[in-house]
């Protein structure tokens, strides 16, 4: 019913009516569209592959990376002296299998190709939703597109610049024997930052989604702030999930800001419950 709903409401603001059947046909073209974006952005980085992997991929790795080199800086003006100094790890990668390179350089290239796509994916995913919408909602989502990417890229900063160097660090320099080497394969190693950046920028979106859902009427600002504790314990687990690593380091990096972008959406909801307390009230 809620798919028909949806559909009803498209229905409205075009000139032509649309069956349902159409509409299944637009959104085939919107998800056509958006595959031979993210193909594009794919071809693109797979055309520096070599160049993406060593400089790029393998760089928190190293102890020139720029933001170890921050963190280490910042670690002695706040007289934490170099206890988060990062000094690199002699990382070697290994492959098990004999395609196991040729299938990462394409999952790598698919996921590059996603990032550098995102906002032309969220822009055509827009398109097809916002001829459902009012236009008074219209009005209130301008710039969604820009916030939603924003977000997005600053959650993958994150993640990279912040979190993996981190992650790095600690696995590699963590020993349980002087007999015990450490040489996990690539593929590993490329599934734990796919997860530590593309992860990380899904779930600074919560702001976002926080005010759709206060839109709608489901939660409120009251509501967040009287379950405050029960979403700390949730926050937690989501960023047990999306890090590869469940050491207190990289949980407390994840969870600070994502408590962050949890009280934002406190006061973003609070602001628009007030706004529709105030029509209401004007209304009546």
């Amino acid at each position: 019913m809620a798919l028909m709903d949806f559909f009803n409401r498209r229905k409205k603001d075009v000139n032509a009516e649309m069956s349902f059947i159409d509409h299944l046909e637009e959104l085939r073209w919107h998800i056509i569209r958006i595959v031979i974006a993210i193909i594009i952005g794919a071809i693109a980085v797979f055309t520096f592959i070599n160049f993406i992997v060593d400089q790029i991929l393998f760089a928190p790795t190293r102890a020139d990376f720029i933001s170890s080199q921050w963190l280490c800086k910042l670690g002695r003006m706040i007289g934490a002296g170099d206890a988060i100094c990062f000094d690199g790890v002699k990382a070697k990668f290994l492959e098990t299998t004999m395609t196991g390179q040729f299938v990462s350089s394409f999952t790598l290239a698919f996921v590059g190709g996603f990032i550098i796509a995102f906002p032309y994916v969220f822009w055509e995913f827009w398109r097809f939703v916002r001829p459902a919408l009012s236009d008074k909602e219209r009005k209130r989502t301008r710039g969604v597109i820009f916030w939603v990417s924003l977000l997005f890229f600053i959650g993958v900063a994150f993640g990279y610049f912040i979190l993996t160097p981190f992650m790095v660090n600690f696995y590699f320099n963590y020993k349980l024997s002087a007999q015990i080497e450490i040489m996990p394969t690539f593929s590993d190693y490329l599934e734990n930052l796919i997860y530590t950046t593309v992860g990380i920028g899904v779930l600074f979106q919560l702001p976002l989604l926080v005010m759709v859902l206060a839109k709608i009427g489901i939660v409120t600002g009251k509501f967040l702030r009287k379950y405050r504790r029960h979403a700390f314990v949730l926050i937690i687990i989501a960023a047990a999930i999306i890090t590869p690593s469940t050491d207190p380091f990289s949980l407390t990096i994840v969870t600070i800001p994502l408590y962050l972008l949890f009280e934002a959406s406190i006061i973003i909801a609070s602001r628009i419950n007030r706004r529709q307390e105030k029509e209401k009230n004007e209304w009546s």
